[in-house]
């Protein structure tokens, strides 16, 4: 049957412009010249960006469309017939076409095939060849990605603050974007910022999208959420060990996901007011939180605190900021510490940790038995799913809890190598904060000294105008031992110098004994200091 008009049908598989650009200009110049030389008259090209992995192609439906519509044969070009189908389904359209000769002819420059029994068999055998390599290039690829993971390496866009090695073919740390990642945690988690006030200050540190342009908030809380940047890969809701290097702790992580609950159903307010010391204090008489408003007296217009009295009309009056303030600073003030003492602590925990260098290996023998008992458990945990003895659900659930356990004590093992005593870390951090204290004094950023009294203060309320809390342990230990010497002494008898609240039982500038000595009743290590060691260290 000699068949008067072609359609020309060319394809590729990548729907994204840069990829396989030459395939379709390939394609239409092969098949432009196979015409030639063929004497083919092609009426219509059908060209197209799409798998044909699955049906529903929209050129190649309109074409099969025309074919059904047309009243003569119609003939149809491709290169080869996996241009045409990769599934069961389109393939199975073209064969019935042939079979009610709505296709008259197909050709292909590197295919054979005429409208016989046995052409339509070879059809056939090049159709299930096409839909078994997409299924085995399918079946390979899995398998390659689950490897991937199984190995531990990262599997995806590589998120901000790491970097692509491709000679180890995982990601690292970058070394300028993995700080301000950790610093951007670190901040967040500090619980006095928002989504947006972190979206600023990303702007202002330089950090961009990819476009130049500032990073949105739903940006900033996909970072806050990424598991990846504690060793953990998340693909398809099942959780993997990461092999690279977490920039964040997994404490860390948990403690910014507490924050971002906390956030999830911000107060709604028509406007923003910068009240510094609310959500800080409640109220000594009925325990409800404390609020502000501005008020207009003596020349000016002051902040004044007050209860917000939603249980019930209590007595409590209002405190204007700047008393609030003087008071909050007292309460900073009987923290401060001479430098000298500062230093003599800072050369003591140095001493107790060459000291106790020597007594780990206990410590790390045991987090290994923990990991390797972990391992056992998720070795059979996966025998429990291949065997059926537990559902998917369960499995996954229970999978992500050992995998994130399994993190927590390789990240405690990596500190153990790296610093030898975790417990060096938190008191080296009080020592920090005291450090602090002398500067938030006399600080005019408001919300610093607030970050800093919520840290070293609980049942912190405002009674009788006046503002009240107890020290948590160990900045406790600062009052405890500085009323040991009574009447205005310090804390080992020494005399005050001037500015020291002696009412409060402060120490602040000159005394022989510093306070951390009292830590080591509660955190044993090397055996106590006898009671006139101290003395011998001035």
């Amino acid at each position: 049957m000699e068949v008067k008009k072609y359609f020309l049908y060319a394809r590729k598989s990548s729907e994204a412009e840069e990829k396989q650009v030459m395939s379709i200009e390939a394609q239409l110049v092969e098949l432009g010249l196979y015409a030639q030389r063929e004497n083919l008259n092609i009426t219509e090209r059908f060209i197209e960006s799409k798998s044909a992995k699955q049906p529903g192609r929209t050129e190649f439906n309109r074409m099969l469309e025309k074919i059904y519509a047309s009243n003569e044969p119609i003939g149809v070009l491709a290169w080869h017939p996996d241009r045409l189908a990769r599934n069961s389904v389109d393939g199975g359209q073209v064969i019935y076409l042939i079979d009610i000769k709505k296709i008259a002819s197909l050709r292909f420059p590197t295919f054979w095939f005429e409208p016989t029994p046995q052409g339509l068999f070879m059809l056939q055998v090049s159709f299930g060849q096409s839909k078994y390599y997409s299924d085995n290039l399918s079946q390979n690829v899995k398998r390659g990605i689950r490897q991937k993971l199984r190995r531990g390496e990262y599997y995806g866009n590589v998120p901000f603050g790491y970097t692509y090695n491709h000679k180890i073919r995982n990601i690292e740390p970058d070394e300028y974007k993995s700080k301000v990642l950790k610093r951007v945690f670190e901040l967040f988690a500090e619980g006095n910022h928002t989504l947006g006030t972190m979206r600023e200050q990303l702007k202002l540190w330089g950090i961009v999208n990819r476009n130049g342009k500032t990073i949105g908030k739903s940006s900033i809380q996909n970072m806050l959420t990424n598991q990846t940047y504690m060793g953990i890969i998340t693909l398809k809701g099942e959780t993997y060990e990461g092999s690279f290097e977490p920039i964040i702790s997994t404490k860390l992580f948990e403690q910014v996901q507490k924050i971002l609950k906390q956030n999830s159903r911000p107060r709604k307010s028509k406007h923003k007011h910068d009240f510094p010391f609310t959500d800080l204090l409640k109220c000594g008489e009925c325990g409800c939180s404390i609020t502000a408003q501005y008020a207009n007296g003596n020349g000016g217009t002051y902040i004044y605190y007050r209860c917000s009295k939603k249980k019930y009309k209590c007595s409590q009056g209002y405190v204007r900021e700047d008393k609030m303030l003087a008071q909050l600073r007292e309460v900073v003030q009987m923290l401060i510490l001479p430098k000298s003492w500062l230093e003599k602590m800072n050369n003591r925990v140095s001493e107790w940790e060459r000291h106790e260098q020597k007594n780990l290996v206990s410590f790390g023998v045991q987090l290994e038995t923990q990991i390797e008992e972990t391992e056992k458990k998720l070795d059979r945990l996966v025998t429990g799913l291949h065997d059926g003895l537990i559902d998917k659900e369960s499995y996954l659930k229970k999978k992500d809890e050992l995998i994130k356990l399994k993190i927590e004590l390789s990240q405690k093992r990596s500190d153990f190598a790296r610093k030898g005593l975790l417990w060096v870390e938190p008191l080296r951090g009080w020592l920090e904060a005291l450090a602090k204290a002398e500067k938030l004094a006399s600080s005019n950023d408001l919300y610093a000294v607030k970050s800093f009294l919520g840290k070293i203060g609980t049942n912190r309320i405002v009674r009788d105008k006046k503002v009240l809390l107890d020290f948590v342990e160990p900045f406790n230990l600062i009052l405890k031992y500085g009323a040991v010497g009574g009447h205005g002494e310090g804390l080992c008898g020494g005399e005050r110098e001037k500015g020291v609240d002696k009412k409060r039982g402060q120490a602040a500038k000159s005394t022989k004994c510093p306070p951390v000595w009292a830590l080591r009743d509660s955190n044993p290590r090397p055996s106590g200091c006898k009671p006139d060691a101290l003395n011998q260290l001035s």
